[in-house]
């Protein structure tokens, strides 16, 4: 966990982790948003051969987090299994490593649209949402009326900035004083930059924590793109 950077979102602390991950201190709960557990398989049966250890990292790198936050609860935005069939595909020692987090810390899975109907026996409960005091964490982002605030993945932001003449693109957090929108977890998710269409309409007066190789880097909405 960051030691020098806070997002704050309803007067709360969300604490941003190198990983992706988000902790929320007030809650003792630690976020985390598009695992994609399984794309690597995924990939392979549509003839896109990469090596089959997304899970494994990805699962591992989460344990790491839980280890260094200590958090009482843990819960995932959706998207956590790249397809319904990733249940069924999962190396037995991933779902091993899977099933010894869930069953040592409270978990919630809320569902995305690449999981609909995450699997019911992994332990952990599933919702549509979860409420973290006035915070709504949901996997998309959704129109915010007066006084509404949320917390989502879904979008995978990444940003870039322009650092003595060097173009740097690092994945990223996103964030105004109405919603976050974290990056994703997975080690085979990918990004999509800030500027895309996807984003319009989102922010208004936002900033961005990028995730370097060693630290995160905080820039305001004027020096990214």
């Amino acid at each position: 966990m960051s030691r020098t950077h806070r997002i704050c979102l309803g007067g709360l602390d969300f604490i941003p982790d190198l990983s992706g991950a988000l902790y929320a201190p007030d809650f003792a709960t630690l976020l985390v948003a598009d695992l994609h557990l399984e794309k690597g398989t995924s990939l392979a049966r549509r003839g896109v051969h990469l090596p089959p250890y997304d899970s494994r990292e990805s699962l591992e790198q989460l344990r790491r987090v839980i280890a260094a936050a200590k958090p009482q609860r843990l819960i995932f935005l959706g998207d956590s299994f790249h397809d319904p069939a990733a249940r069924e595909r999962i190396d037995g020692q991933d779902l091993a490593l899977l099933l010894s987090i869930t069953a040592t810390i409270p978990t919630i899975w809320i569902t995305g649209n690449h999981d609909p109907a995450p699997p019911g026996d992994i332990g952990g409960t599933i919702a549509a949402e979860v409420a973290l005091g006035p915070v709504s964490l949901r996997h998309e982002p959704k129109p915010l009326g007066d006084g509404m605030l949320e917390i989502a993945g879904h979008l995978h932001p990444a940003a870039t900035v322009v650092q003595r003449g060097h173009r740097i693109r690092c994945r990223c957090f996103i964030a105004d004083d109405r919603r976050i929108v974290m990056p994703a977890f997975g080690s085979y998710t990918g990004a999509l930059g800030i500027g895309s269409d996807a984003f319009a309409g989102l922010f208004e007066d936002y900033k961005v924590w990028m995730l370097g190789s060693r630290a995160i880097h905080r820039f305001p909405a004027a020096r990214v793109r």
